[in-house]
């Protein structure tokens, strides 16, 4: 069991571990100097003879101090409140309730200290105090036990108390990925690079490598404690001190704040969804992306918070939000924090974190806040993601659910209607239901695209994607286009993509163009005219005519030999016929016999077999030619 104090300052917390442990929390020259617990102070001890050490996380009082505090209170199992006889409930006993209620920790114990020092009715009255500060709150009716640290009266009791809750307290899961949040880190002479910290989850030994995040720096683990004895392994829920060796690992590198993950879990966030909850006892309301201090783990960072559920958060309410910190953080579903305001002076409220890999888009629409209320109201993995994935058209990355719910794929049990895509960046999860339900809206948006462009094949990938507006990525969608061409439901033709029934057609107005252009290319032999002689002779514009061979190029009814030069299919045909025929006279083709076969000019005569080179029809060696008998056109003219 971990313990940790709360309480204002002066009020005895150090002074109670000592009287109940025999050992001095305060070990620092300047604490000892000012009376005074500046820092975290850590303390083992048994509460009676053969039984297991308990942890003790002794932590300050005073106001400047609360962020040290905030270090100290993660992972404990049991609060114990501490409040002076004579001073009573004052401002750090209101502040350290209210942080140790918003972090969830299960059990509290209340002890009235300095009872030496104050009558009966006294006691009685701070009693009182106590009681009505409780009611609202979990720990209401939590026991009150009276004593002095510098008589004893009351130790045993306490001690007897903390026994009974040592039975209680549940022993915390063992499965999925260790975290460890470090508090801190300092060199042994002889052993090296020591953390310490309480292990919040999973387990580890001796020999595991983990990371040092949120730097992400592998770490090997050379021995470690448990509970302040030398032990082999450790789980969640042990104060643990751990020996790190790594290449080129200095004890600058490593702070308060920074954690030791299994290696998986390693995944530096900067945006979060949470469950924020405003303090009762604050005098106005929480605007949105108002700046705070927050403190996860035992990281300190700045950041705002955005909330999503409307401007402002009336005190004592809650709401969905959004942290968007100005430092890397590690948190999985269900880690705690405490959101103080901009100065670090007082504390607001804090949250529960819903989703550490929060989106930056659409985080206000209803399909993300249906998500986050699923995330709110169930605990496991299995529970929430029929929701998750019902109000979710892009899909769910199984890596990010596994940090998010530190939960290895392993282990889950994934319902029947979940598939599992693979996509060229990895696997996401769908509903069966939603994947399929995607289909039919690409397939009507290229159906209108084909209704718009009918003098097109179709789309390339990357057009159909932009056109239908999807919110699928890249990769996803692709995954999605390759399912339907498999089933036949698109065809593609080369890089175009259309509808099986899909043929091109062109405008009427189209059409008539061409019934004006046709006879000019029949009457012209080898020799067509460029496009400004066809606009001259028809009287139409230059780029009207441009525009419409150009369409006509890209369905194959016309070729585009040099700019502003267009051969009809037919000529072209004609003309591979002759190369064809010249290269079973003589296999090497020279430039001369296709100008002489022709009857054009060499200028002209180039341009055609520079274009027969581009297509692939023949194969150009300095100045001579070889038909390449692999190609389509060859082969067909062969026939």
């Amino acid at each position: 069991m971990i313990v940790g104090t709360a309480g204002h300052i002066d009020h005895g917390k150090t002074s109670l571990l000592q009287a109940l442990t025999g050992q001095a929390g305060d070990r620092r020259r300047e604490e000892r100097e000012r009376g005074m617990t500046i820092d975290l102070g850590y303390i083992y001890a048994a509460l009676e003879p053969d039984a297991a050490l308990t942890g003790f996380i002794d932590v300050p009082g005073h106001e400047r101090f609360t962020h040290n505090m905030l270090a100290g209170a993660q992972g404990i199992d049991l609060v114990l409140l501490v409040v002076a006889a004579d001073d009573g409930v004052m401002p750090q006993t209101r502040e350290h309730l209210a942080i140790v209620e918003l972090l969830g920790i299960p059990r509290a114990l209340i002890a009235i200290t300095k009872c030496d020092r104050v009558d009966p009715a006294r006691v009685l009255e701070v009693r009182g105090q106590i009681e009505a500060l409780l009611i609202p709150g979990p720990y209401a009716g939590a026991p009150q036990i009276a004593l002095s640290s510098v008589t004893g009266d009351g130790i045993e009791t306490l001690r007897k108390a903390l026994l009974d809750a040592q039975h209680e307290v549940l022993q915390r899961s063992v499965s999925g990925g260790f975290r460890l949040a470090i508090d801190r880190a300092f060199s042994v002479a002889g052993a090296g690079i020591v953390v310490t910290g309480t292990a919040l989850s999973g387990q580890v030994a001796v020999g595991d490598t983990l990371m040092l995040s949120p730097q992400g720096k592998p770490v090997r683990v050379r021995g470690l404690h448990a509970q302040n004895q030398a032990a082999d392994s450790a789980t969640a829920g042990q104060r643990v001190a751990l020996n790190l060796s790594a290449d080129r690992l200095a004890l600058e590198q490593i702070h308060r704040g920074h954690w030791l993950l299994a290696e998986w879990l390693h995944a530096p966030t900067q945006r979060l969804d949470i469950e924020m909850t405003l303090l009762v006892s604050e005098a106005r309301s929480f605007e949105h992306f108002q700046p705070v201090h927050v403190h996860l783990g035992t990281q300190d960072v700045t950041g705002r918070v955005a909330l999503l559920e409307g401007s402002s958060l009336a005190p004592g309410e809650q709401m969905f939000a959004q942290l968007l910190v100005n430092a890397p953080v590690l948190a999985v579903k269900g880690d705690r924090l405490i959101l103080r305001d901009q100065s670090a002076q007082r504390t607001l409220g804090g949250g529960r974190v819903l989703d550490p890999f929060a989106p930056a888009r659409h985080r206000r629409s209803p399909e993300r806040l249906a998500q986050l209320q699923t995330l709110a109201t169930t605990n496991s993995l299995e529970d929430a993601l029929p929701a998750l994935l019902a109000n979710s058209d892009t899909g769910l990355d199984p890596q990010r659910l596994e940090r998010q719910f530190n939960r290895p794929r392993d282990s889950w049990t994934l319902p029947d209607d979940v598939r599992l895509i693979e996509t060229r960046q990895g696997p996401l999860l769908f509903s069966a239901a939603r994947w399929e339900a995607l289909k039919a809206p690409l397939l009507e948006h290229l159906a209108r695209f084909h209704q718009l462009e009918p003098d097109q094949m179709g789309p390339d990938r990357d057009r159909l994607r932009r056109f239908a507006g999807t919110a699928l990525d890249r990769p996803t969608f692709i995954s999605l286009l390759d399912e339907l061409l498999a089933s036949g439901a698109i065809v593609a033709s080369g890089p175009w993509l259309h509808l099986p029934d899909h043929q091109v057609r062109l405008s009427e107005d189209d059409e008539t163009l061409w019934q004006h252009l046709q006879p000019l290319f029949e009457q012209a032999g080898f020799d067509p005219p460029w496009v400004r002689d066809l606009a001259k002779a028809t009287g139409h514009e230059e780029a009207a005519v441009r525009l419409l061979l150009r369409k006509m190029a890209r369905l194959g009814l016309v070729h585009q030999v040099v700019r502003d030069l267009f051969f009809t299919e037919t000529l072209v045909r004609r003309l591979a016929a002759m190369l064809v025929q010249l290269a079973s006279d003589d296999p090497v083709i020279q430039v001369a016999a296709f100008r002489d076969a022709v009857g054009l000019g060499r200028k002209r005569s180039i341009q055609i077999l520079e274009y027969f080179d581009r297509i692939g029809l023949t194969r150009r060696f300095g100045d001579r030619r070889h038909i390449r008998l692999d190609n389509a056109l060859a082969q067909q003219t062969e026939d």
